[in-house]
């Protein structure tokens, strides 16, 4: 039987054909030492994978936004990814889908590095942070429906202030589902309508060590925290734990417990608050009140001052006026008779009835006699009644009968 001859390219293409077929990328995690760990053009990252127990090394490839992690030399981690032949290096490589840290010591190096990372973005800035509503009416809740931070956190809400809404959005809180499906609960809270939306996210769980809290300090867990538009509580087991999504919350809560105190308001509380306000209204009040009633009483003082110094400068007006009146009345009385005495001197009718007459035509006293013609008549006023006449004669002319 003749060989099969094949090209370079070809072969290459057959033999990444058989490793994806035979081998269970998906179902084999793959551990090691990182070494010679590279990032090329702040895209494209290799490193080697080293075996402490044989001199085996295998090469492996990646992008930065498949690593997620910060990754250094010396760290161990469980690589999970696929193997292929490169056709330009004709090397095998294993084309990296997920890295993840194991133990104490990478896991620890891991976190401190992304922490920097993320501190020096900005994701920590207290600015940022924003503050919860005073009285929520709807609250999402992202945690296990199987962890005891559930039950803590329903029943300290229902005991505080009842009423509430909650959705709860059930999610792993550790394990390889647990980053997904938080990311998940974040975009689904955040997609929803305006008025339908919650008022504030809480994530939580109970305590744990750094390969239990790997979830809460994988970095696109804390970008999801960072850029949801709903205010983000996060509570991570006991005040001696401490996540990375911590930092980045807009409020950070000690236990699970301590998240519900920390949300929603204590009836207690508030009735306090209530009684206080009410109180201090009525000392208000009844302190206004005091100040107007002394207000009222120094302007009903000063008026009544007013008063009587105005009924007083009217009585001494009264007073001087009549002791003025009572001096004019002497010399008004002398005035008086004083005219009348001169009135009753010039009194026409006086003159007259000593034997002087009035002679007057049309209701004028004819004063000179020049001013009559014959015949006119003429009105004569005695001291005592009056007669008509007619002029006969004047200055010596004229007839000589006199009527």
């Amino acid at each position: 039987m003749e060989p099969t001859v094949l090209h370079v390219g070809d072969y290459l293409a057959l033999l990444n054909n058989v490793l994806h077929d035979r081998v269970p990328s998906n179902e084999i995690l793959i551990e090691g030492e990182v070494s010679d760990y590279r990032v090329a053009q702040q895209k494209w990252v290799s490193f080697d994978l080293k075996d402490e127990k044989a001199e085996a090394v295998l090469k492996c490839f990646a992008t930065v936004w498949q690593i997620g992690t910060p990754i250094e030399d010396g760290m161990r981690v469980h690589v999970k990814g696929f193997p292929k032949m490169y056709e330009r290096f004709g090397t095998l490589k294993l084309n990296v889908q997920s890295i993840e840290p194991i133990g104490e010591g990478a896991l620890k190096r891991a976190y401190d590095l992304l922490k920097k990372k993320l501190e020096t973005e900005g994701l920590f800035d207290v600015s940022r942070k924003r503050t919860l509503p005073r009285f929520p009416k709807k609250i999402g809740l992202i945690t296990s429906r199987d962890a005891a931070a559930y039950g803590d956190f329903l029943r300290i809400v229902n005991n505080r202030w009842g009423g509430i809404e909650i959705e709860h959005a059930h999610v792993h809180v550790q394990g390889r589902e647990a980053v997904g499906e938080i990311l998940g609960a974040f975009r689904y809270f955040n997609t929803l309508a305006v008025e339908e939306r919650p008022d504030a996210i809480v994530l939580t769980r109970g305590g744990g060590g750094l390969e239990d809290l790997h979830a809460f300090n994988d970095e696109q867990v804390a970008r999801a925290v960072y850029q949801s538009v709903i205010p983000v509580v996060v509570a991570v087991g006991h005040e001696r734990d401490e996540s990375l999504a911590d930092y980045v919350a807009d409020v950070r809560a000690s236990t699970p417990s301590n998240a519900a105190e920390r949300v929603v308001p204590s009836r207690a509380d508030v009735k306090y608050e209530l009684d206080m306000m009410l109180t201090h209204n009525e000392q208000r009040l009844q302190f206004v009140m005091d100040e107007y009633r002394t207000v009222a009483d120094k302007i009903a003082t000063r008026v009544g001052h007013i008063l009587e110094r105005e009924r007083e400068r009217l009585l001494a007006m009264r007073t001087r006026l009549h002791d003025r009146v009572e001096g004019w009345l002497p010399t008004l009385r002398d005035s008086i008779e004083s005219s009348a005495r001169m009135l009753r001197q010039v009194d026409p009718t006086r003159i007259l009835a000593r034997g002087y007459a009035i002679v007057h035509v049309d209701g004028a006293v004819v004063r000179e006699a020049g001013t009559l013609a014959i015949g006119k008549e003429i009105g004569i006023q005695l001291g005592t009644g009056s007669v008509d006449a007619e002029v006969l004669r004047v200055n010596g002319k004229g007839k000589q009968k006199l009527v």
